[in-house]
C-alpha cells in the first residue's frame, strides 16, 4: 500500500512539473493507486489470462478459471500445479496461457521467495525477472510493478491507454513519437506512475477539462 502523504505530494509535484496534467489532477481528484494491499501472485495470473481480451471477457474467463480451480478469494500456485491443461482450456484459455499460468505456478513454488527478491529488485531488474517468465513480456511486468508493488516511478510506453490519454492532453489527439512521450513524462519523475494514474482517467473520459 501507498502512503497517503506520498500521494498527495506527488500530485503537488506534478502539478508543478506539468501544468496539462495539473488540469486533470483537480477533474479527477485524488489518485487512488495503492489503496490497498495485492496478492502478487493472483495478480500476475489475472494480467496472464486477460491478455489481448476486453475487460468483459477476461472478466468471464477469470471468472470460470477460478471456479474450476476451487479458488475463492485469489489464486495460490496450488490451484494451477493440480489443474490438468485440459481443463483450463475449457475455462476458455488458450493453450500457452493454460502453460504459462502452469510455468508461473511452477516458478513459485519452487521458490516461495520469489516475490520477496522481485520487492528489493529496482524497477529495472524487476522487469527484467518478470520478462524472463513465459508470457510475462514487458508491458505485463510494467503493470505489475505499478498494481502490485506499489513502485511509483513507472511508465508504459507499450500500454495504448496511457498514450491515448497523453496524445489528448499535449497534442490534441495526434499522436506523439517515443521520443517526444519519453521527454514530456520524464519531467513527471520520480512519480510517473501516478501521473500514468491520471493519464488513463483522460483516456477513458469523452470530456476533458476545457483549458487542456
Amino acid at each position: 500500500m501507498i502512503d497517503q502523504e506520498i500521494l498527495r505530494g506527488a500530485e503537488a509535484h506534478l502539478r508543478r512539473r506539468d501544468k496539462k496534467l495539473a488540469r486533470l489532477i483537480e477533474a479527477h481528484g485524488p489518485c487512488t493507486l495503492g489503496e490497498r494491499r495485492r496478492d502478487p501472485f493472483h495478480v500476475l495470473c489475472c494480467a496472464i489470462i486477460g491478455q489481448q481480451l476486453s475487460s468483459r471477457a477476461a472478466d468471464t474467463i477469470e471468472s470460470r478459471v477460478a471456479a474450476a480451480a476451487g479458488a475463492r478469494a485469489r489464486f495460490r500456485p496450488a490451484h494451477f500445479l493440480e489443474m490438468a491443461p485440459e481443463s483450463l482450456r475449457l475455462c476458455g484459455l488458450s493453450n500457452a496461457k493454460a502453460r504459462w499460468l502452469k510455468a508461473l505456478a511452477e516458478a513459485c513454488a519452487g521458490d516461495p521467495a520469489y516475490f520477496r527478491k522481485l520487492r528489493r529488485m529496482d524497477d529495472t531488474d524487476a522487469i527484467e525477472a518478470l520478462d524472463a517468465l513465459p508470457g510475462i513480456g514487458r508491458w505485463t511486468a510494467e503493470m505489475f510493478l505499478i498494481f502490485a508493488l506499489d513502485r511509483l516511478d513507472i511508465f508504459s510506453l507499450g500500454d495504448a491507454g496511457l498514450r491515448r490519454g497523453l496524445n489528448r492532453i499535449h497534442n490534441g489527439g495526434e499522436k506523439l513519437d517515443d521520443d517526444a512521450s519519453l521527454v514530456i513524462t520524464a519531467k513527471w519523475a520520480p512519480y510517473r506512475s501516478v501521473g500514468s494514474w491520471y493519464l488513463w482517467r483522460a483516456a477513458d473520459t469523452k470530456a476533458l477539462p476545457t483549458e487542456v
